[in-house]
């Protein structure tokens, strides 16, 4: 029976990991190798090595609501986009209110893993830390979660880059970029379009006298702000994913593609990628498209070579003077401190079942947590996750056999491979909603869209129709939250509240639009009766006849 768990790291993933082993009974003992909670989101002026690092500027691109712990709402008066330092602050209300801390030990860093002789019969594992004195010790837990993310690695391919031993100027990965002081007066070359590409190439704009964004494949680009001003990932509902599942996705590619062409022809500005919309999460990037339209931006093709202070590109251009070159070329993803034989390799991923469990112990007592790429944030998933987790560890949820869970992982594998566009350093995406349903199910979380509409259509209507936030996940089951429905039912005035800086009078609706919601409403009753008397011609008599008392 799994009792002492080992938790590596405290970031947002580390954290419900800790919670989600209260909530089931266990006692867990968190590492953190730093002095603070947070992971990725504490910002630090200096990169520490094999630590995530963000830059001074950086706001979440993902909805304050769909980012959320599903039992603990953003506050109302958060942005809906936080910055950095505002996530930072939820997270620390977030360990304070479910009396978290005195499970985490800081300034703990864990060397190794590894399995207890006895591991064939009681699951254990034996892990080695050292504190910030530089003194080990060793500890023996009955299960470890790893939640050490995978952006602490920074991917730097100079071998790919040509002449890069010529550069005149400075180069570094994004991992280190801070802010664009260095960038003041200077020709910046900024390699990768992805979501850090962007940004940087937009903050470097405003200073430098000229950004270059070399991209190999292109991207699609959209904005946070959306449609009525309302943040884009609101349009993240149940009848949506109803619709990818039900539409053939070439045309919900060309639908896709088709709006945000209106809002600026990617191939016009040279943003066009290879792979359809739905083949790779896009860039999120209010900002890009102006800067290229006002030319402070210029997107390029991949580099070729690089010969002293020239950047020559593939179709043969070339930028001149270059003083800086920041490689925004993602990450690589490693667990150093787990033996090699504990992982499955599939494909350029390591295989985990449900993206969670080796897949070849025998004993499912070592889980990985927050290693995940979706539509969505990375908070509800790694909660679901590590719910799931504490499930398995507890006993009430069996994992198929090592052979089954293989079968499984290859299949996922395959799957991914053929809906996606990945690579070695982007070897896993998900589908959010499609994810989260999927282990909701496995631990008896799942909202029953039947049952909500039979009993509750109020919130029938807000989970089917709504955002699918994680609030939707504590309706029902094991950790039900009371507050889950007026989380579910108050979530778009969170949304407002932020927005009420200046007080308006109140809204009165014209003449014109109360005539326009009447024929709207008497045109769709009219077309109702229609349908029903021409498919059903005796239904209409049949009602007025009752309406109307019988005469002698």
């Amino acid at each position: 029976m799994v009792q002492r768990v080992a938790v590596i790291g405290a970031g947002p993933s580390g954290l419900t990991s800790v919670k989600a082993c209260l909530d089931e009974g266990m006692e867990p003992t968190c590492f953190e190798s730093s002095d603070d909670m947070g992971g990725l989101w504490k910002f630090k002026e200096v990169s520490e090595p094999n630590r995530a690092s963000i830059y001074r500027s950086l706001t979440i691109n993902i909805w304050k609501e769909m980012m959320c712990y599903s039992d603990f709402p953003i506050p109302a008066d958060y942005p809906n986009y936080m910055h950095h330092s505002k996530i930072l602050k939820y997270f620390r209300s977030y360990a304070e209110h479910f009396k978290l801390l005195p499970y985490i030990r800081f300034q703990t860093s864990v060397k190794r893993v590894t399995q207890r002789p006895d591991f064939s019969r009681t699951g254990q594992w034996e892990v080695v830390t050292e504190n910030k004195d530089g003194l080990e010790e060793k500890h023996v837990f009955d299960a470890v979660i790893c939640c050490s993310g995978h952006f602490n690695y920074p991917n730097l391919p100079l071998k790919d880059f040509p002449g890069i031993e010529s550069f005149e100027g400075k180069y570094f990965h994004s991992w280190d970029y801070k802010g664009p002081e260095d960038m003041h007066g200077k020709r910046v070359v900024v390699i990768g379009i992805g979501n850090s590409g962007g940004d940087i190439a937009v903050e470097g704009s405003r200073v430098a006298e000229q950004v270059y964004l070399s991209t190999r494949s292109g991207a699609w680009v959209i904005r946070q702000v959306s449609d009525n001003g309302l943040p884009v990932d609101r349009f993240n509902t149940r009848f949506v994913h109803v619709m990818f599942r039900l539409l053939p996705m070439s045309v919900l590619n060309w639908l896709g593609e088709k709006k945000l062409n209106a809002m600026y022809d990617h191939a016009m500005y040279g943003l066009k990628p290879k792979h359809r919309l739905f083949s790779q999460i896009p860039v999120i990037n209010d900002d890009l498209p102006f800067k290229i339209l006002s030319g402070s931006v210029l997107i390029k093709p991949n580099v070729k070579e690089i010969r002293g202070s020239t950047v020559v590109f593939n179709d043969g251009s070339a930028a001149e003077n270059v003083d800086l070159i920041v490689f925004a070329t993602g990450y690589n993803y490693d667990f150093p401190y787990l033996p090699n034989n504990v992982m499955y390799k599939s494909g350029h991923r390591v295989g985990l079942y449900k993206h969670v469990f080796p897949p070849v112990l025998e004993h499912p007592t070592l889980a990985i947590v927050g290693f995940i790429h979706s539509d969505g944030a990375i908070m509800p998933q790694a909660e679901m996750q590590a719910r799931f987790v504490t499930r398995v560890f507890k006993g009430h949820k069996k994992l198929p056999s090592s052979q089954a869970m293989i079968k499984a992982v290859e299949k996922d594998t395959k799957n991914i491979e053929r809906n996606y566009v990945v690579s070695r350093l982007t070897p896993l995406q998900v589908d959010f909603v499609e994810y989260m349903d999927d282990l909701a199910k496995d631990i008896n979380v799942r909202p029953s869209l039947l049952w909500l509409f039979l009993t509750d259509f109020p919130l029938f209507r807000r989970v089917f129709w709504g955002p699918v936030t994680a609030y939707q996940y504590r309706l029902m089951g094991p950790g039900k939250w009371d507050g889950a429905r007026r989380a579910i039912f108050t979530q778009f005035d969170r949304m407002y509240q932020p927005l009420r800086a200046r007080q308006l009078g109140p809204h009165e609706s014209s003449t014109a639009g109360r005539l326009i919601k009447w024929s709207l409403m008497i045109m769709a009753g009219g077309s109702a009766v229609y349908y029903i008397q021409v498919h059903n011609p005796t239904i209409l008599p049949t009602l007025m006849s009752k309406l109307h008392p019988q005469t002698v």
